[in-house]
């Protein structure tokens, strides 16, 4: 089974808009990288494209190969596979882990997402997400929101033996 991006933690962006990927990231994005060879650093793409979400998302290259194959498969001239086109692939960035267990954030990428002195690393499994902290902060109470609108006797985890029967 492959790694997977967990947890989350708050790191500090310097003035060129370096900030350190948590450890275990590194290790998910080496795995995720077919031409990382130890020693070498992983590559990854940054995603911007997100509608209606202030965060980046952050993917292996196998990862986004795997969302590049789902794009594929769809009708090539449809209006669903141009949009996630234009989302996926032209809003979009390659990066690279540096030798100190960084990334440099363009001044672009966070003015978009309102980062400045500090981001917030969430893990998502086969993903992961760069939030300014309160933003970060703002959609936990959202989804926290939608949580408390359950009813107390459903279990979110119930959702995963609905989705198992439906694969």
């Amino acid at each position: 089974m492959a790694r997977r991006f967990r947890g989350e933690s708050v790191h500090k962006v310097d003035s060129k808009g370096r900030v350190s990927i948590p450890a275990p990231f590194r290790r998910v994005l080496e795995d995720g990288d077919p031409d990382w060879v130890s020693g070498a650093q992983p590559n990854l793409v940054l995603v911007y494209g997100l509608r209606g979400r202030p965060c980046l998302e952050g993917y292996s290259l196998k990862g986004i190969e795997e969302v590049d194959d789902m794009i594929s498969a769809l009708p090539r001239y449809s209006p669903e596979r141009e949009a996630l086109e234009r989302m996926i692939n032209t809003q979009s960035i390659y990066a690279q882990v540096d030798e100190n267990g960084r990334m440099v954030l363009p001044a672009k990428l966070r003015e978009r997402i309102g980062v400045k002195a500090e981001a917030t690393f969430a893990g998502m499994g086969d993903k992961f997400q760069i939030w300014e902290p309160s933003a970060y902060e703002d959609d936990m109470n959202r989804i926290g929101d939608w949580l408390g609108d359950k009813d107390q006797e459903q279990d979110i985890f119930a959702l995963l033996d609905r989705a198992r029967l439906n694969a």
